[in-house]
């Protein structure tokens, strides 16, 4: 047998050379780490996200990685905005080839189902579902035309799960991930992929207050956390955000282009489906 090489691979460019790619959510911890692995890897960078001064710490690290990175504030629940924004993109840097959606939805955890409000028990469901719709759709539209594309989006595996005091977590989990299996159907035939990433408890991330946010006044020290991640772990380690960020940018390059449609793993084997 011999082998073929493919001469697309072989050059010294990143993964993304030339690529714009937008993050959705890249003011947060996941987001600036993802950026500037991107960037790295040669994308040029459009951050959305409704808090500047998160938005320029992460324009920062891409400037560090040797990218360009545009800032633009909205909420990403905003259909209007969104769709004028990836428009602007579409005429003036010639097209969208990565769409990343990393927005908090406000979940609730720590309450079991039988305490846990209406509103808490949707909130995340609605504002997934709709921010991953709307930044997708926007999206899609634009790559189908071109014939070409990757979207993606990241959930916490909760949907494959049974773990109790996760609220709403696993019902967004589910919708979106059924929402963007449909959309992998429909835009797959004009060559754009759809793509997720499970993961949860990344080290970096685990701050006291983004632990007590999500898990409320009696959520452990972010330590305690993490050990408990990593024991409960098959690889007896917490996922770390270089895990994230370089699966993400392998999926979204070229050299995933045979992949759609499916979900990758990168909690350390600390969500089995």
């Amino acid at each position: 047998m011999s082998f073929v090489r493919d001469d697309r691979y072989t050059g010294m460019t990143g993964l993304l050379q030339n690529k714009n790619a937008i993050i959705y959510g890249a003011g947060g911890g996941i987001g600036r780490g993802v950026a500037a692995t991107f960037a790295r890897e040669g994308a040029r960078l459009f951050l959305v996200g409704r808090t500047r001064e998160a938005l320029e710490a992460t324009a920062a690290d891409v400037a560090a990685a040797g990218g360009e990175a545009h800032i633009a504030t909205f909420d990403v629940l905003d259909e209007v905005a969104v769709d004028a924004h990836a428009a602007d993109i579409d005429s003036r840097f010639g097209g969208v080839d990565v769409s990343f959606n990393l927005i908090t939805r406000g979940d609730v955890q720590g309450q079991a189902l039988l305490e846990l409000s209406t509103a808490d028990l949707t909130r995340p469901v609605t504002n997934g579902l709709t921010a991953m719709a709307v930044t997708a759709r926007a999206a899609a539209r634009r790559m189908v035309t071109r014939g070409s594309g990757a979207i993606l989006y990241l959930t916490s595996g909760s949907s494959a799960g049974l773990a109790p005091m996760m609220g709403g977590t696993g019902p967004a989990d589910a919708a979106v991930e059924t929402y963007m299996r449909y959309l992998a159907a429909e835009v797959g035939p004009s060559g754009v992929r759809v793509l997720g990433l499970w993961t949860a408890g990344v080290v970096e991330t685990l701050t006291r207050d983004k632990v007590s946010e999500v898990a409320g006044d009696g959520a452990p020290d972010p330590d305690v956390a993490i050990a408990m991640i990593a024991n409960a772990a098959m690889l007896r380690r917490a996922p770390r955000l270089a895990d994230v960020a370089e699966t993400a940018a392998y999926l979204a390059s070229d050299r995933a282009r045979g992949i759609t449609a499916t979900i990758v793993n990168v909690t350390s084997g600390l969500v089995s489906p």
